[in-house]
């Protein structure tokens, strides 16, 4: 398993082990355009990635991983050593400056709080209450090997359309879009349905099909719903596979069940 630093909603630690036969083991450049945890670009060690996200803050964390990891693990010492219900709210509540801080906040955040979940409210502000660890505990060697693995990647805050057309051929997408779907009245619907529209799953599918047709090969994973099967669907090139899996990370035991996802596949 892979250095992954941040316990994200939706993560893909359940890929790596359960469907890690399905990556491909040759390819030239590695892109994510829906960062998040990372669990498969720390599964997969490629020599040459690009890693981008619409998340500022998540991005911001990333890099200063890469680029200035003592510093990030500085500060999360003081956060160990201060560590309380009343000092979580206290850095829940902070702008830190610089990168090196905001990384730590954002990871001491991501280990103290309720189900280690990343939540923000329409405001931008990180809003997930204080979880019931009475301790938290940051290792040095595993925050330096994740440093290593990401000194070769090209970090970028950007919309995941420029980051999958960046993509050439014989390239590898892994994409783990949030889900959204079009209910019986053709709403969306959906985890973080605020930030990712309907719009943006059509716009994410045809993004894709121009990534096929330049040879690209392409592993995304989708909710398996009708809406979502339909944009990719028929069309020349792409396989679609159902599995199903149970989620953990739901903040209520209703939200803890099996569901069905969806796998969609290109040039494999």
């Amino acid at each position: 398993m892979g250095n992954t630093f941040l316990k994200w909603a939706g993560g893909k630690h359940w890929f790596v082990n359960r469907e890690w036969h399905r990556l491909p083991v040759n390819y030239n450049r590695y892109f994510e355009p829906f960062l998040g945890g990372g669990s498969v670009f720390f599964h997969l060690h490629p020599q040459n990635a690009v890693l981008s996200d619409i998340n500022q803050e998540l991005i911001n964390t990333y890099t200063a991983i890469r680029d200035d990891v003592n510093n990030v693990y500085r500060n999360l010492k003081t956060h160990e050593k201060k560590h309380s219900k009343e000092y979580f709210y206290t850095v829940r509540e902070k702008k830190p400056r610089t990168n090196a801080s905001v990384a730590a906040r954002m990871i001491y955040l991501n280990k103290a709080c309720y189900n280690g979940i990343y939540r923000v409210n329409k405001a931008g502000k990180f809003n997930v209450p204080y979880g019931t660890a009475d301790t938290v505990c940051f290792n040095k060697s595993n925050l330096s090997e994740t440093s290593k693995d990401l000194k070769n990647a090209t970090i970028i805050c950007q919309d995941f359309e420029l980051t999958i057309d960046m993509a050439q051929n014989n390239d590898f997408i892994f994409c783990d879009p949030p889900y959204t779907v079009l209910d019986d009245t053709n709403r969306f619907v959906g985890y973080n349905a605020d930030v990712f529209s309907w719009e943006d799953q059509i716009r994410l599918a045809n993004a894709l099909r121009r990534a096929k047709d330049r040879n690209v090969k392409i592993l995304m994973t989708n909710v398996d719903h009708n809406s979502v099967r339909a944009l990719y669907d028929n069309i020349d090139g792409f396989l679609l596979e159902s599995i199903e899996r149970h989620c953990f990370i739901s903040g209520t035991n209703e939200g803890r069940k099996k569901y069905k996802e969806l796998i969609v596949m290109a040039n494999l």
